[in-house]
């Protein structure tokens, strides 16, 4: 169901409230065309019951999918979060006395930005293989490395804690990029629009012989499933969706590195 998240906000509202008034519509056209209308009290009698049913298992299956998905998205925050953090711990390593922090600071300010440029969002995002990115990582993994083996000069601890920091950098995009490939699996969503499909089908079959209020009411009852769809999808996809995770984080780093908040002492 990727390309269903992938939609942008717009398409996906106006195609999941598209799709719960054609319920609407369709259903009434079939109970006044295949229902006579000394048998449509019947309809009503064998709907009415259902209708508690039917509410309550959409309730239930919309309000777990969208807890679970606000979830998935604070989670992925929280990812963001982490690789920034681990990003100023290496630049500040770099700092250390004995280090040469410039090509240190370079290389990840490329990765930072190579990143954010080209891994995060669409299929890269959750794939991990942009060639580019993985060209600034192999060039950050070595610079650090060069660094940290001039241990002689910088001192065990030093060189620890560049190796350790440069580790937690890629540590973090890989959780990030893990985060990413994460979709609703197809059968929930297919058993979730049915229950929608079902209560607003059951919804009009009992208005049938109702005048425009009713009419009214299931026509905002379709507009709270069609909605309730929409924002489902939305969350669904961190970074193919239209409600994406922020790299304000990233951001942040990189604005320090072109500040040169990250000066040795």
């Amino acid at each position: 169901m990727t390309w269903l998240s992938s939609l942008p906000v717009g398409a996906l509202l106006a195609g999941c409230l598209v799709l719960a008034l054609l319920v609407v519509v369709a259903t009434t056209l079939a109970v006044r065309a295949l229902v006579p209308e000394a048998e449509r009290d019947r309809v009503q009698r064998i709907a009415a019951p259902l209708m508690p049913a039917l509410g309550a298992a959409f309730a239930i299956l919309t309000a777990l999918t969208l807890s679970s998905e606000a979830g998935y998205l604070r989670a992925a925050e929280g990812y963001v979060s982490d690789e920034g953090a681990a990003a100023a711990r290496l630049a500040w390593a770099a700092t250390n006395p004995g280090v040469d922090s410039e090509p240190i600071h370079a290389a990840l300010r490329d990765y930072l930005t190579t990143t954010r440029d080209r891994e995060w969002s669409g299929s890269a995002a959750a794939s991990g293989d942009d060639p580019e990115t993985e060209r600034a990582i192999a060039v950050m993994e070595r610079v650090v490395r060069t660094q940290a083996a001039r241990w002689a000069q910088v001192g065990t601890p030093a060189s620890t804690e560049l190796l350790t920091s440069v580790d937690a950098v890629t540590s973090t995009r890989r959780a990030r990029i893990v985060a990413a490939d994460h979709e609703i699996p197809g059968l929930y969503v297919v058993t979730l629009v049915a229950s929608g499909v079902a209560l607003i089908a059951n919804a009009s079959a009992l208005a049938v012989r109702g005048g425009t209020r009713i009419s009214l009411l299931v026509a905002g009852l379709a507009g709270v499933v069609g909605l309730s769809l929409a924002l489902l999808f939305a969350l669904s996809a961190p970074w193919r969706g239209p409600i994406t995770v922020g790299g304000d984080a990233i951001d942040a780093v990189v604005r320090d590195l072109d500040t040169g908040f990250f000066t040795p002492g």
